[in-house]
């Protein structure tokens, strides 16, 4: 894993811990939105885009939510094979709900730790 998917992954990491959260307690759209964090964080890194597709898909085959989970696996294909060469768009929250090449605007708060994760010597 390069330097940004290890600086990058903490982040991924508490978005995955918070969308464990919140499904415990019955928020599965909760759950997902924090899924989604999770791939806009680490969509720039092979090895953390897989990661928040895998979890996306998981959450799909626990909510039996067949387009999500059908939308996951083409994904989690792309994931690994076109994130290496940099076609990623930028922004994009990676559900079936939006179109694998949309590039999307990064929230804030986000665009500051993707930020942060790319400065040399992190």
């Amino acid at each position: 894993m390069g330097t940004f998917g290890r600086s990058i992954g903490r982040h991924v990491d508490a978005e995955f811990e918070a969308a464990r959260v919140a499904e415990a307690e019955g928020k599965r759209d909760k759950a997902f939105a924090h899924l989604e964090r999770a791939h806009v964080l680490g969509q720039a890194s092979t090895v953390q885009h897989v990661r928040a597709h895998w979890q996306m898909f998981l959450w799909s085959l626990r909510h039996r939510q067949a387009r999500e989970c059908f939308g996951q696996v083409v994904r989690l294909v792309g994931a690994a094979t076109k994130t290496p060469v940099g076609l990623v768009p930028a922004g994009n929250t990676g559900g079936a709900n939006v179109s694998p090449f949309k590039p999307m605007q990064i929230p804030t708060d986000l665009a500051a730790l993707i930020d942060e994760a790319r400065k040399p010597g992190r």
